[in-house]
């Protein structure tokens, strides 16, 4: 069972930096896809960045030349925010799937990303 543990959330002013760190532990999946979705009040849940293991990344445009998505490792993920802006105020959730050798998908808990003065 692939748990993840998301970390790295917290108050910071406009302008400022947060890294959000997700790392999956259990079962091993060597091809997978990891990203950082977000919900903010009243909106929906949507992606903001995806690293796959082939080494194909995607960026959603509100976040491109600030966010930057990379991984340690097959099972470990990292968001680095810069210059973030009040509207990047969201719970931040990590995503795990995989479809080789079959389908899984497992969701972290959030971490909550203010951005306020």
């Amino acid at each position: 069972q692939v748990q993840l543990s998301e970390s790295g959330g917290g108050l910071v002013q406009p302008g400022g930096s947060l890294r959000l760190s997700c790392a999956a532990s259990g079962k091993m999946f060597t091809v997978n896809r990891m990203g950082w979705y977000r919900q903010a009040l009243g909106k929906e849940r949507e992606m903001v960045a995806t690293s796959t293991t082939h080494g194909t990344t995607l960026i959603a445009d509100p976040v491109k030349g600030r966010f930057t998505i990379s991984r340690a490792d097959a099972n470990t993920v990292f968001l680095q925010m810069n210059s973030l802006k009040p509207e990047d105020t969201a719970f931040y959730y990590c995503n795990f799937y995989s479809d080789y050798p079959g389908y899984f998908e497992v969701w972290g808990q959030g971490t909550l990303v203010t951005v306020s003065s």
